[in-house]
């Protein structure tokens, strides 16, 4: 039976938080026929405590808050071609960080990190092992500091993101909105009510339009960009999933959604594997494999169920 209701998870960033915002937010929804389930308030002290938005850009956030350098997948062979030196005497001497225990090593503070990571890229002291995945010298002797270690770090440059995001002074509001597929295909609801991810090419009566062109009458502090963008939407039926579960602690048992997966025979521990955007084997029997969201991106309720048995029966 055809689901007639997709769930998604909405929230205006900490920059776009203001009132007149939300209202355009509430305004857009009741044009477009997008009803708000629920909604609240996170600040950033819980975000922070609770790691909310490490969980969100789990991918690039693993790299640099959630894992120790010891528990990651490190290409040993490209690293000493990088490097000059092997991955385990680095991890024997204690001179590998994730990009927050970085900072205490370093005595700095994440801007001071965002900086220097600027001044490594441009010089070229780093090296990507795969998408989202970069590996930077943060410190080497000079001749000024002798003394110095070599020091690598993970993906630094999430930090200033997340800094926004936990910032005690700020916060997110979220919605947990529906909408009918046959009126409002997922497609149309990023590209024709969000907008494209860069606000100075959204439309002007889209929402990133709207922040990009109104942003000092809606009571932001800064002009918007491609990062902070206004508001965040889910790209799929699934990642709606995924951050109820991780922002609302919803149970996936009884979320109606995942119960449709569930019945479709794909495990509740596949699914909490899945909410973490891993690499999947892709069907078509090649073995080649790539990232769980962006197969189900922009796909409607019974099309991303569907896909989602594809992808199980391919593992």
């Amino acid at each position: 039976m055809p689901e007639t209701k997709q769930t998604a998870f909405v929230f205006a960033k900490p920059h776009a938080n203001t009132p007149a915002f939300l209202a355009k937010i509430k305004e857009k929804f009741d044009e477009k026929g997008i009803s708000i389930v629920s909604e609240g308030e996170i600040d950033g002290k819980t975000i922070d405590a609770k790691g909310y938005i490490d969980q969100h850009y789990y991918a690039i956030a693993s790299k640099a808050t959630i894992m120790k350098p010891k528990e990651l997948n490190i290409p040993t062979d490209k690293f000493k071609e990088f490097a000059g030196e092997e991955w385990s005497t680095v991890l024997e001497e204690n001179r590998a960080f994730n990009a927050m225990d970085v900072q205490a090593e370093l005595k700095i503070n994440a801007e001071e990190l965002d900086t220097l990571w600027a001044g490594v890229k441009k010089a070229k002291k780093l090296v990507k092992f795969g998408g989202g995945f970069y590996c930077g010298l943060v410190s080497e002797p000079t001749e000024s500091k002798p003394e110095a270690k070599k020091i690598y770090t993970f993906n630094a440059f999430f930090m200033s993101m997340r800094g926004k995001f936990t910032d005690p002074k700020g916060s997110v509001h979220y919605y947990v909105v529906t909408f009918d597929p046959a009126k409002l295909a997922w497609a149309d609801f990023r590209g024709k009510v969000l907008g494209p991810t860069d606000p100075a090419t959204a439309p002007a009566d889209l929402l990133r339009g709207i922040v990009n062109s109104d942003w000092k009458e809606l009571g932001l502090t800064a002009a918007p960009d491609t990062g902070d963008n206004g508001v965040h939407a889910s790209a799929s039926p699934f990642e709606g999933l995924a951050e109820r579960v991780n922002w609302l602690g919803q149970d996936m048992e009884k979320d109606e959604f995942a119960s449709k997966l569930l019945a479709a025979g794909i495990p509740k521990a596949m699914l909490e594997a899945w909410s973490v955007d891993p690499q999947v084997t892709l069907p078509g029997g090649d073995g080649k494999k790539g990232s769980l969201f962006d197969q189900l991106e922009d796909m409607d309720i019974d099309d991303c169920i569907a896909k989602c048995k594809e992808i199980h029966a391919a593992q």
